[in-house]
């Protein structure tokens, strides 16, 4: 009685295993060269905290002509919104993408974006490791400026630290924040398959960005008319959200549909780039060598 043979998966896995560990080598190449020329940053991380100091000064004037201890703005009290502040830096530190968007967009112009055709590497694959590689390689740099900011600054996180589960969704919200922000650029760069100049777009960008994701003030200090279109926006997810989830100025039960519609956006995000480099590609000419 003869017997049939079942097809051997050993070249799939093999395949599998290859691919992970390019994509490995191509992370630890990342970390590595990041760390080597990062040693700087833990004193330009501290400067950068150094703004914060005329904040206080300009909120405490604020608070100070209301006449009234205690006395909130929007809910939020002095002490809250120096503690605002602060938070936001970190959602930012995660979510901020300098260089992603122009360096995507010159590499098409400049006929560089080949490589990625030729080669066997996802070009936003790469890019994206190469992020996280980035973010991991600053914090690791980052966290004892930090630390020893936010120890200076115990006093103004009054109530104290968050529970297990508000902490766990300011960390999420803070992840979901970074792929956002990357995502979201990504596709701004994408653009360059269609206009050989991103420059303007991406400034506009910016400033939106800078205003309506919360980094200059708590998004509910806006005027009742456009606050409503302003929380409809991805943007406050890059900054607000987080900060927001960590000072209990979101309701518990309201954390998860707003961690839902985060991952909602991400999802759209991930979506609107994939399309916009298929697409690209397919419409892409390159010359030369």
């Amino acid at each position: 009685m003869s017997s049939t043979a079942l097809p051997s998966s050993e070249p799939h896995e093999s395949g599998f295993r290859w691919r992970m560990g390019v994509w490995w080598m191509i992370f630890r190449t990342a970390m590595e060269e990041r760390l080597v020329y990062r040693g700087d940053f833990a004193l330009g991380t501290l400067m950068r905290f150094l703004p914060i100091i005329t904040q206080i000064f300009l909120w405490s004037a604020v608070f100070g002509s209301l006449k009234a201890n205690g006395d909130e703005i929007a809910g939020y009290r002095f002490e809250d919104i120096v503690a605002y502040y602060l938070l936001t830096m970190i959602a930012r530190a995660f979510s901020s993408m300098p260089g992603l968007a122009s360096g995507i967009a010159t590499q098409i112009r400049d006929g560089e974006i080949k490589r990625y055709m030729i080669q066997p590497i996802d070009l936003i694959g790469f890019l994206l490791l190469n992020r996280i590689a980035h973010k991991i390689a600053y914090y690791t740099v980052a966290i004892a400026p930090f630390a020893l900011v936010f120890f200076l600054c115990r006093n103004y996180f009054v109530d104290g630290w968050p529970g297990f589960g508000v902490f766990a969704a300011f960390c999420a919200s803070c992840i979901m924040g970074f792929l956002i922000g990357f995502f979201l650029e990504a596709a701004i760069g994408m653009i360059g398959f269609w206009f050989l100049e991103v420059t303007s777009l991406l400034f506009i960008y910016m400033l939106f960005s800078f205003f309506l994701s919360g980094h200059m003030f708590p998004l509910t200090l806006l005027p009742d008319s456009i606050e409503p279109f302003v929380n409809f926006l991805p943007l406050k997810y890059l900054a607000y959200t987080p900060a927001a989830i960590y000072l209990g100025k979101i309701p518990p039960e309201d954390i998860p549909i707003e961690l839902a519609i985060e991952f909602a956006w991400l999802v759209f995000f991930i979506v609107v780039c994939r399309v916009a480099y298929r697409n690209g590609v397919k419409r892409y000419s390159g010359f030369g060598g």
